[in-house]
């Protein structure tokens, strides 16, 4: 075939109609044509053919108000099956999309906000209903049919969509070419052609006094919207006293694994050491959900995911005082069909000191008694040896020796528990960063906001080990060496 007849240009506008050989075929025809817009391309191809034919070859487009762009368009696959095939509602919500919603604060933390709202307002329903935005489509199409026979839908492609939106929203897929190299269409046919095009943008270039005028009218409306942002935010964020710590954790249960029955649930309650607080509102304590476990490779899996919001203050007293974090002590619990609980594990977790998000697996344990009895008891009866205090997971909070022993205290490893934690920080001492650069402040200020506490607090506790076991040893020498010493030096 000659070369010419493999190259082909177009210069195509917004909405402007460039019939391909199938639809001249197709609307030549006066029997096909039923709508008012099939007689008007009747009436336009009968010109065409008058005026020479078409110049366009290969190339053409589908408008807004062609049948392909109102029907085929919607028929888009959500998954990369072959087998697909799109349903009644896919078709209904291609091109849909749903509102923001504007909720309260209050509700969004509160753990007790509606999910269901059985009598909506009609202030409700114009605020989260589904809306549609108005959309305009157009295709520039490619037929790659055989040489000499071109008018198959099935060798019709989509080169190039361009939509505009309500919002004045120009979207082109693919983009531009621009330095990049040409797009390619691979046939499949018996000769498995090749085809390969370019996408330029010809619009005429704005000028420059057009340009800058278009821009002070895009910085004015952002600064307008700037200023009503800021007019609904405010500016009066409140600030924790100095020398005082805020801090605020999002959690989540999200599994408990590795059990030895079904239907598992967490009770949990959250302990703050000396010089910690929370507002009197704030819920320390919950339970979970009864959850059913599933097997998960060689374990049976309950998740809950199960959302808990905590507030703490930390008020800094005396500057040499090391923080003691915040512990939340946690047991997992079985229920079975006759109303019976079994204790599975006992568990505890101090609260990150880095901000951030952390994922964190947390192994139990279970008091047991020797014997078959007590198997057998547990077994049947669903009785077990339970903590009265579950502070004992650790150091019980109304021990005040200086040692604690559990010699002779039976237990039995577990399963785990899987906890997501997102904390959040906020303190003035995070704010003078260039006095920190300078000067050693409190011990609230050293920590650099606990990014690094943990290292921290292990180095001076280390610290203050030594010198304990220093000032021990000095005491337990005789005093007559201790003076011998001192009048030597």
């Amino acid at each position: 075939r000659p070369p010419e007849d493999e190259e082909e240009e177009a210069e195509v506008g917004w909405q402007e109609k460039l019939f391909s050989q199938f639809e001249v075929d197709l609307y030549l025809n006066e029997s096909a044509c039923q709508t008012p817009l099939d007689w008007q391309y009747h009436e336009e191809i009968r010109k065409l053919e008058k005026a020479g034919g078409r110049k366009n070859c290969r190339i053409f487009t589908y408008t807004d108000h062609d049948r392909f762009t109102n029907l085929e368009e919607l028929c888009q696959k959500v998954t990369d099956s072959d087998q697909e095939v799109p349903s009644y509602l896919v078709e209904r919500m291609a091109n849909v999309r749903r509102r923001r919603q504007d909720r309260r604060p209050v509700e969004a933390s509160s753990l007790k906000s509606k999910i269901i709202t059985w009598e909506p307002s009609e202030d409700f329903i114009k605020n989260n209903h589904v809306i549609n935005t108005p959309v305009q489509t157009m295709y520039i199409m490619g037929d790659l049919g055989p040489y000499g026979k071109l008018g198959h839908r099935e060798y019709e492609n989509v080169l190039c969509t361009i939509k505009v939106d309500g919002n004045g929203v120009i979207t082109v897929k693919p983009d531009f070419t621009g330095s990049k190299g040409p797009y390619r269409i691979e046939l499949d046919g018996e000769k498995r052609e090749v085809w390969e095009y370019t996408i330029e943008n010809a619009s005429c270039q704005v000028q420059p006094e057009e340009e800058e005028r278009e821009q002070r009218v895009f910085r004015d409306l952002y600064g307008r919207h700037r200023d009503y942002l800021s007019g609904l935010v405010g500016t009066d964020f409140e600030m924790p006293l100095p020398g005082t710590l805020r801090l605020f954790v999002n959690g989540e249960i999200v599994s408990a694994q590795g059990y030895e029955y079904d239907n598992l649930y967490v009770h949990f309650f959250l302990e703050l050491p000396d010089q910690w607080s929370s507002s009197p509102f704030q819920q320390l304590s919950g339970v979970t959900q009864t959850c059913a476990t599933k097997t998960v490779g060689w374990d049976n899996v309950a998740y809950f995911c199960y959302p808990f919001t905590v507030e703490m203050f930390y008020t800094q007293e005396d500057e040499d005082s090391l923080p003691q974090w915040p512990v939340l002590y946690f047991e997992v619990l079985s229920l079975d069909f006759w109303q019976r609980y079994r204790v599975e594990g006992y568990g505890s977790l101090v609260l990150p000191a880095s901000p951030g998000v952390h994922m964190l697996t947390i192994p139990t344990w279970r008091p047991v008694e020797l014997g078959t009895v007590a198997e057998m008891r547990r077994f049947f009866i669903g009785g077990s040896p339970e903590l009265e205090d579950l502070t004992y997971i650790r150091i019980p909070s109304a021990f005040k020796g200086k040692r604690l022993s559990r010699f002779g205290f039976r237990t039995e490893t577990t399963g785990s528990v899987t906890f997501r934690l997102y904390c959040l920080q906020q303190s003035k001492a995070f704010l003078e960063k260039s006095a920190l650069r300078q000067r050693m402040q409190s011990v609230l200020d050293r920590l650099g906001g606990f990014s690094q506490q943990s290292s921290v607090y292990n180095v001076l506790e280390a610290f203050q080990r030594a010198r304990r076991r220093m000032q021990e040893a000095r005491e337990s020498l005789p005093q007559d060496l201790i003076n011998t010493s001192a009048s030597s030096m």
